[in-house]
Parts: structure tokens; C-alpha cells; sequence
């Protein structure tokens, strides 16, 4: 199939979602239409998985200036004022009080590139938390066009079924003014009853799919799905499977955090084995005491200093010479684990790429799916009209229309089945491509969320009283939205063009 091919067949399947969701899958209350990308704006603002992962990547990046920290001067200081309620007896010039207070400076000097490679090893992990957030947004979007999809097709079912009922009693009540008149059995009377009874089993089950489809689209997005129009035609499909797959293994998020987390495995080696390296600090310290009058020469006539105070300044050098081969354990442990990043890139990569081909795959086979069932619909509809025709005469029995019928149902449902599992493997496509985050879809509303914000904003601060604001909620809770129901409006269903 060439791109050309699946260009219109996408279109003809857009349109013919168009007349279904403008018919057959309006909601009775009157309200605005939904458009998809109007529910993909509304979970992008509030989707409480979404939002959790974005708080996620704020304390994530917090990382980079906890990390720099160690390698910054520090500043400490203490005060403390006693008051000797029992003197020992045999001090006699014992204060009775006593105020103090101290100070030290410590600047780090040499720590091995401990603090280096820390940093480094942070900042790789804020890359990787920020491809897991675009990896994290898709995955949302999927399932928002996913339960977008399931409402649009369960509504058409329910309609689809709505009416196999309602003909479905017209033939029962005919069957029994017939055989009232002797031109049937009871035979055909029990027939027409038995299916009728399975197709209003059929619709409960089909409004208890519809129900739970619109309560995972509140789940996703918030609000009742209300009147959704027909998606659009999805932008940028690829022409072959390889061309997915090359896409996706430069775009895909899932491999940049994977390869991220390697080079941060990679740093973490250099942390440990600067455990073995010399620490160097320059230390400067100095104290205050004020005795508050209270202390006492123990001689009569003589004054003593109330006040004494200290400086001192100095270089510290920690040399590390034996700790029991912990320091070796932890290199050999940090070079495990990067071996572990590695191979579970491999597996992050297999992954992708089984995803890509499989999706391409289902959204291609779901694409020939409706041109068939396309043709099954018209000639099962040709098929019924004829066999109704046919008993009209004599030649088919009641059994044959109520096979017809049911054959002809069965091809619509799997129609609109193919059409909503069409969207959802294309969408999917796009996704493992790495193309199906908020930049790519042109959402409504106000500006993206951009995590690298955040990062600039914190990386470098250093002042120890900048916290942000108290947390405040802010995904939507669903308390307010009314439960779903399986309402849908009267009237024959819209179908696919024959």
C-alpha cells in the first residue's frame, strides 16, 4: 500500500466519522462539541498522572544544585548560654553562667572529582527524567485518544443495536399476526422471540461497554465526553515500517532517558573511585565566651577576663588507607550497574522498535480490515433486502431474515470496531515514533509546560531560604462530574457510505 493509498483511505475514514459522530454519537444534552485535540488540551492541563510527573521532575532536578553543594564553601555557627545550677564544691571559681557562641568556614578544596563527576552525573539524570516526561505524555495521549475512540465507536454500537431491537420486535409482531392467520408456525413465532431476547441482551451489553468507556475518558480527561466530533486526520504517517522504526530510534523518549542513564552509570564510576583520593579542606574557626560577670578569681580584691574569644585557621587533609575493601566493593558496584544501563538500553531499544513494527503493522492491517468490511456491509444490506424479499414469496423462511439480519449487524459493529482500532494503531505509531507529544499535536490552549524552566531556575541557586511557594493541587477531581449513562439520541444510526 503506498502513502498515496493510505492518504485516502485515512480521508474516506475521516469522513465517514465525521456523519457518525455529527449522528450517531451526539449526547442528548445540549453542549459544545469536543474535538480531540480540545480533550487532548484538557488532559495535558490535568491529567493527575501527568501533573505527578512533572512535580516528579522538579525534585528531580534538584539534584544538580544538591550535588554542587559539596564542592561550596560552608558556613556554620552555634550560640549557647548555661546556667550551672550545681557548682561542684571544690570550685571554688566555678561562673554561674556562661554565654557562647562559635563559627567555622570550611572550604573544600580537593575531593577527588568526587563532586564532579556527581554533578555530571545529576545533570545526565535530569535529561533522562525529561525524556521519561515526554515519554510520560504520550503515553497519556494514547490512552486519551484511546478512550476518545472507545465513546465514539460504543456509542455507534449501542445505536447499531438500538435498532437490530427495534426491527427485530417489528418481525416478532409480524411473525405473530401470521400466525394467528395460519401462515406460520409457532416454530417461527419461538424463533423471532429467542433472537429478539439475545439482541436486548446485546444492547445492555453494549451500553454497559459505553458506560465504562465514558467513565475512562473522565478517568483521562477530567469531563463527560460530550458531543466529540470526528478526529482529524493524523499528521506525518509514515510510508513503511523501516521508516517508523528510523524515526523512532532517533525521537523515541524512552531511548534518550535509556542512554541518559547510561552516561550517568557512567559518571557514578568516577564517584566512586574518588572514595580512594585524598580530601583536602581549608578550615577557619573562631568562639566567643562571656562569663556574664559570674566568674570569680576566688580571691578577694582580684577581677578576672569576663570575656575570652579564639580564632583559628588551618588545612585538613582526609587520606582514606584501609576501610576493609568497601571502597573497591563500591566501584565494582558502580561498574556493575552501568553494565546493567547498558544492557537495559538494549532492551529499551528492542522495545521500540517491536512497538513501531507492531503498530505500523495493526494500523495497516486495520486499514484493509475496513475496505472489506466496507464491502461485507453493502453486501450483507443487498442480502437482507433480498431474503426479505424471497420469504415475501415463500422461498426463504423467518430463520433466513433473522440470519441476514444478524450477519448484517455483526459486519456493521466490525466496521466501526475497524475504524476506531485504525486510529488508535496509527496514533500508536506516531507515538513510538517519538511525534505524538504536545509540540507535535498543536493543542489549544496556552503555552506548554517546558521542564527545562524549571532547571535553569534552580541549577544554579544558592541561597539557603528559596523555597517556592506551598504545594497546591493541581490536577481536577472528578467528584462533580455525573456518573456516565448509556444515552444516545434516537434515530437510525450513521453508517459508512456504500
Amino acid at each position: 500500500m503506498t502513502m498515496r493509498d493510505t492518504n485516502k483511505i485515512q480521508f474516506r475514514r475521516t469522513r465517514w466519522l465525521v456523519g457518525l459522530a455529527a449522528g450517531a454519537l451526539a449526547l442528548p444534552a445540549a453542549g459544545h462539541a469536543e474535538t480531540l485535540q480540545g480533550a487532548l488540551a484538557k488532559a495535558y492541563e490535568n491529567n493527575p498522572t501527568l501533573t505527578a510527573a512533572r512535580a516528579g521532575q522538579r525534585a528531580n532536578d534538584e539534584n544538580v544544585p544538591i550535588q554542587k553543594s559539596y564542592g561550596l564553601p560552608d558556613i556554620g555557627s552555634q550560640a549557647s548560654y548555661d546556667e550551672n545550677i550545681i557548682v561542684p564544691g571544690n570550685s571554688f571559681n566555678a561562673p554561674a553562667r556562661s554565654l557562647s557562641a562559635g563559627g567555622q568556614l570550611t572550604v573544600p578544596l580537593y575531593q577527588g572529582g568526587a563532586v564532579r563527576n556527581a554533578v555530571r552525573a545529576a545533570k545526565y539524570r535530569v535529561e533522562a527524567g525529561q525524556a521519561d516526561l515526554r515519554a510520560t505524555e504520550a503515553s497519556i495521549f494514547s490512552q486519551v485518544v484511546g478512550a476518545y475512540m472507545d465513546v465514539i465507536r460504543d456509542q455507534a454500537i449501542v445505536q447499531l443495536n438500538q435498532k437490530n431491537v427495534s426491527v427485530l420486535r417489528t418481525n416478532l409482531q409480524a411473525t405473530s399476526d401470521r400466525f394467528e392467520i395460519g401462515d406460520l408456525t409457532r416454530t417461527d413465532v419461538a424463533q423471532s422471540e429467542a433472537r429478539l431476547a439475545l439482541a436486548e441482551g446485546d444492547l445492555r451489553t453494549a451500553e454497559a461497554n459505553l458506560i465504562a468507556s465514558r467513565e475512562s475518558y473522565i478517568r483521562l480527561v477530567g469531563e463527560a465526553p460530550v458531543d466529540l466530533e470526528a478526529p482529524p486526520t493524523l499528521p506525518n504517517l509514515p510510508g513503511t515500517a523501516e521508516e517508523a522504526v528510523a524515526v523512532a530510534l532517533n525521537s523515541n523518549p524512552d531511548i534518550e532517558a535509556a542512554t541518559q542513564q547510561v552516561n550517568a552509570s557512567k559518571a557514578d564510576i568516577g564517584t566512586a573511585k574518588s572514595s580512594r583520593a585524598p580530601k583536602v579542606s581549608a578550615i577557619l574557626n573562631g568562639g566567643y565566651n562571656n562569663y556574664l560577670g559570674s566568674l570569680d578569681s576566688g580571691v578577694p580584691g582580684v577581677s578576672v577576663t569576663q570575656e575570652t574569644s579564639s580564632a583559628a585557621a588551618g588545612v585538613q587533609v582526609t587520606l582514606p588507607i584501609f576501610t576493609g575493601g568497601r571502597r573497591s566493593a563500591q566501584v565494582r558496584q558502580a561498574q556493575s550497574r552501568s553494565s546493567q544501563a547498558m544492557e537495559q538500553y538494549i532492551e529499551v531499544e528492542r522495545g521500540v522498535i517491536a512497538q513501531t513494527r507492531g503498530a505500523y503493522a495493526a494500523w495497516q492491517a486495520n486499514e484493509r480490515i475496513i475496505a472489506a468490511t466496507q464491502q461485507a456491509v453493502g453486501a450483507n444490506a443487498l442480502s437482507l433486502e433480498g431474503v426479505r424479499a424471497e420469504n415475501s414469496v415463500g422461498t426463504r423462511s423467518i430463520l433466513d431474515i433473522l440470519n441476514a439480519e444478524q450477519e448484517y449487524l455483526n459486519t456493521q459493529v466490525q466496521l466501526v470496531s475497524a475504524q476506531r482500532n485504525s486510529y488508535v494503531a496509527a496514533f500508536s505509531v506516531l507515538a513510538a515514533m517519538g511525534k505524538a507529544e504536545a509540540r507535535d499535536l498543536g493543542l489549544e490552549g496556552g503555552a506548554l509546560y517546558d521542564p527545562e524552566v524549571n532547571y535553569r531556575r534552580v541549577k544554579g541557586e544558592l541561597w539557603d531560604w528559596a523555597d517556592d511557594p506551598a504545594p497546591q493541587q493541581v490536577a481536577t477531581d472528578t467528584r462533580t462530574v455525573p456518573a456516565a449513562n448509556a444515552g444516545v439520541p434516537e434515530g437510525p444510526p450513521s453508517l459508512p457510505p456504500q
